[in-house]
């Protein structure tokens, strides 16, 4: 008897546990889809077109709240990121004005060496801009973001070498606002309803509407869609390169030691036949 009632109790706590998470499923996360990016893949680099208009999304919409103080102006001239010319980043760097107690006025004009200005003086005077909330720094967030995929998917993407787990999500994130929260959430006031952000109350208002940039496109290139589909795109890629520049260099130096090992083994392989080849076992 004593052994059914804690049977009975036992499941009563599982089931009274459970309950809240059953509830709060009613509004869960939606499946991310994963996108195709040209830095996808063992062969994988930037496309320097996408991060330069993923720079001026980010220039133009976000760089208003968010920061990226890891990220100087000369790294735009990198090879593998945006290509600016040296001469670009100069003139870029030149339009704002950076803190600098050595000098009178204690301001000064960038130079490509600065890092890119913060939008805001101190957390607090962010806070106070947002709400109380803390708009996240952009230098590394692609690379603190990330999707859950479920048994057994997660497996394959040791094989695949998926790591866009952070752009696929800031990239639904952008897209996943609705105009009005669904019927039973109780939406705190000053916030917005997003379907991929935790608990899926966002203090940001949603960034991006079509024909909202105008892409500086080069002659002879392609003609790209003015939509927040194609913004949030650009952008997310643009947060993969600062989060991680070398990406590029660092897959060829993989595939170089991968390939090495391979003839290593090959080569200790042939040697070891050749000098066991005539002793009898």
């Amino acid at each position: 008897m004593i052994k059914t009632k804690t049977v009975l109790v036992t499941l009563a706590l599982v089931f009274g546990l459970a309950a809240p998470a059953m509830a709060a499923d009613t509004h869960s996360t939606p499946h991310i889809e994963k996108q195709q990016w040209s830095f996808a893949g063992i062969f994988g680099t930037y496309d320097r077109n996408q991060l330069q208009r993923g720079f001026q999304v980010y220039r133009e919409v976000c760089a208003s709240c968010h920061g990226a103080r890891l990220i100087a102006f000369r790294n735009l001239s990198e090879e593998d990121g945006p290509g600016f010319s040296e001469e670009q980043v100069k003139a870029l760097a030149a339009e704002y004005e950076v803190a600098d107690p050595t000098v009178e006025g204690g301001t000064r004009a960038a130079v490509p060496a600065d890092r890119w200005p913060s939008p805001f003086p101190t957390e607090q005077d962010a806070r106070d801009a947002n709400g109380g909330s803390l708009p996240p720094d952009f230098s590394v967030l692609a690379k603190a973001r990330g999707i859950v995929d479920p048994f057994p998917n997660w497996i394959f993407n040791y094989f695949t070498g998926y790591s866009e787990g952070g752009v696929d999500y800031i990239r639904a994130l952008l897209l996943g606002y609705h105009e009005e929260a669904p019927a039973g959430f109780d939406l705190p006031e000053g916030k917005y309803y997003n379907d991929y952000f935790p608990g899926h109350a966002i203090g940001m208002a949603p960034p991006l509407f079509d024909e909202q940039v105008v892409y500086e496109v080069a002659e002879g290139q392609a003609e790209v869609p003015l939509t927040a589909e194609q913004y949030a795109t650009d952008v997310a890629a643009f947060m993969m390169w600062m989060a991680e520049p070398g990406l590029p260099g660092r897959k060829e130096t993989g595939f170089r030691v991968l390939l090495f090992l391979f003839l290593f083994a090959g080569l200790l392989w042939a040697t070891k036949r050749r000098i066991w080849a005539g002793i009898e076992h």
